[in-house]
């Protein structure tokens, strides 16, 4: 009686691990892909982001013509706002790590660091849009509001919480952009002498 129990529990268990495995290999492999996608994706700035506009607008043009999903729209916002936060952040705080950006002419140059990349800020702020579309999908994410005051307070949100970063790169003397700034490039001679070699 014993060892008949324990070879259905044997066996029960060995189909779940092949089950498992089955899964497992299937979930791997698509990873495997959609890096690969992500990796060929990397060096193609405008056309990533020409993708993600697009995106944009069919979100906003979806929720206008649907007169809902304020709220979603809202979350969505407020999620945004926090990645653009983070894409304009350097990676290492400078009020409580010290400075780590150069404070006058004569220190080392430091390139600025940014504690979220503008892969990671354009794939989670593409991601988000495509949730937030496809949860438009959904009447139970139809919450009722009243969305001028969504709205409203979203701008305050927005505009207080940019000051707030625009004064920390005033105070820090950081710019996290890199056009416009000079570009400083090798002596001459030392470019003719290398491509001789």
């Amino acid at each position: 009686g014993a060892s008949a129990g324990d070879s259905s529990v044997r066996r029960q268990r060995a189909v779940f691990e092949l089950d498992e495995g089955g899964v497992g290999k299937m979930q791997a492999g698509f990873s495997r892909t959609w890096q690969i996608w992500m990796d060929k994706a990397a060096p193609h700035t405008a056309p990533r982001w020409a993708a993600t506009v697009f995106i944009m607008l069919a979100y906003c043009l979806r929720v206008y013509l649907i007169n809902g999903w304020y709220i979603i729209t809202y979350g969505l916002g407020i999620y945004a706002l926090n990645l653009l936060i983070g894409f304009l952040s350097p990676a290492t705080d400078p009020e409580t790590e010290g400075p780590t950006l150069p404070t006058s002419k004569d220190d080392e140059f430091r390139p600025f660091v940014r504690r979220l990349p503008e892969f990671k800020f354009w794939y989670g702020l593409t991601k988000a849009f495509c949730v937030a579309f496809c949860m438009t999908f959904f009447s139970l994410f139809n919450i009722p509001v009243f969305w001028p005051i969504l709205l409203m307070y979203f701008f305050a949100l927005f505009f207080l919480t940019m000051k707030r970063q625009i004064k920390h790169m005033i105070k820090y003397k950081y710019v996290p952009f890199s056009f416009g700034k000079a570009k400083y490039k090798g002596k001459e001679g030392e470019g003719g002498s290398r491509s001789a070699e």
